[in-house]
């Protein structure tokens, strides 16, 4: 089922064309605006080693047949079904999507995501590390997880430690989307192009021309963002060793940055307190991560989430009853102890995420 209740064919939900030398995989769940599910995950999973494999294949490019999004994320319902019905299998699906995001950053071919509309959660899971991000007119980026409980996974704390200004971290822990002028400038995109171009880049794939020089010469300046304005006062605040501090230096700020702060801070006030001292300490320790690591601390993080209430609370919240309301617990930054944080790390043992290193994946030729 979809989240507004229809039925959908899962063999339909992941379109793949071969055209000439490229490989065109659509995304095809538009009524739920491409939110992915373990089905889809699944078929992508087999789709990647097989065009690594075969020696036709030049480059694979990844689109969405939806006019309104890219994929808004994964499907959090069925998660969250399964982690209260069965917590083996909605284990298992995480492992599967993050050994996904894995396989697409080891890839051996070049993987062109055409984005034209919002990419959120596990859309941006398929596309981010990818070799080419190409953004629409309508592209928006977001990681919103804090806002039902969860945090920025998929490999994304990897990233966002890693942009400038600490604006991951104001990325992360607020959720908030930013357009492809934004993300252009700090590196989630490779190029802007009109989505009027896409069928023409795509046939010029189907017979092998070098993927740069096709989507360079379309490249079109996207102008300047909204972030510039802001990103000194996300740099001051954000660089805050603690949540609550980030907040405090938030409240702090007046002048014309005033009325702006004050918004963060009430969006803030809005989240998991459990996600985003959670987040704080994620995107901060991925700095000294690489990919494979921070997606082998992602699934400590989401079995722990599966664990508890959060989740589970901020989807019904935002998704079943759509009351707005989600009650968490702990319900305030300060019950959220450095015990209960540690935790959620811990390692998990025998339990934890197994990922090949980057050169056992290219030795088995994905």
């Amino acid at each position: 089922m979809t989240a507004d209740g229809s039925s959908e064919q899962p063999a339909d939900e992941v379109v793949i064309e071969v055209r000439g030398s490229c490989p065109v995989i659509t995304l095809n769940r538009p009524r739920a605006l491409n939110a992915l599910t373990t089905a889809m995950r699944a078929q992508l999973s087999e789709a990647y080693p097989r065009f690594a494999r075969e020696a036709q294949t030049y480059c694979v490019v990844i689109q969405s047949s939806s006019e309104k999004a890219f994929s808004v994320g994964g499907d959090v319902r069925e998660m969250t079904t399964w982690g209260r019905e069965d917590r083996k299998r909605a284990r298992r699906a995480f492992a599967d999507e993050y050994a996904l995001n894995w396989l697409h950053e080891c890839f051996s071919k070049p993987t062109i995501s055409l984005i034209d509309g919002p990419v959120m959660g596990s859309g941006v899971g398929i596309t981010l590390f990818g070799t080419h991000r190409v953004a629409g007119e309508r592209y928006r980026f977001a990681m919103p997880e804090t806002a039902i409980g969860l945090f920025p996974d998929v490999g994304t704390a990897w990233t966002l430690s890693r942009l400038p200004g600490n604006v991951g971290m104001y990325l992360g822990l607020t959720g908030r989307s930013i357009g492809a002028a934004d993300a252009y400038a700090l590196g989630l995109l490779t190029h802007c192009i009109p989505a009027a171009r896409y069928e023409e880049i795509k046939t010029a794939f189907a017979d092998t021309w070098p993927v740069d020089t096709i989507l360079d010469e379309r490249h079109v300046d996207p102008g300047p963002g909204e972030l510039p304005f802001t990103v000194p006062i996300i740099s001051r605040c954000f660089s805050a060793p603690t949540v609550e501090e980030i907040i405090a230096r938030l409240r702090a700020v007046g002048g014309i940055h005033g009325d702006w702060a004050q918004g963060v801070v009430a969006d803030l006030e809005k989240r998991a307190p459990l996600s985003l001292k959670v987040t704080h300490r994620h995107i901060r320790d991925a700095r000294a991560l690489d990919l494979r690591q921070t997606l082998i601390v992602d699934y400590r993080l989401a079995c722990r989430f599966l664990d508890g209430s959060d989740f589970y609370e901020g989807v019904r919240a935002a998704l079943v009853d759509k009351d707005g309301s989600p009650k968490w617990r702990p319900a305030a930054l300060e019950d959220v102890t450095p015990a209960i944080v540690e935790d959620y790390f811990a390692p998990m043992g025998a339990e934890e995420l197994t990922l090949l290193t980057r050169q056992e994946m290219q030795a088995a030729r994905v």
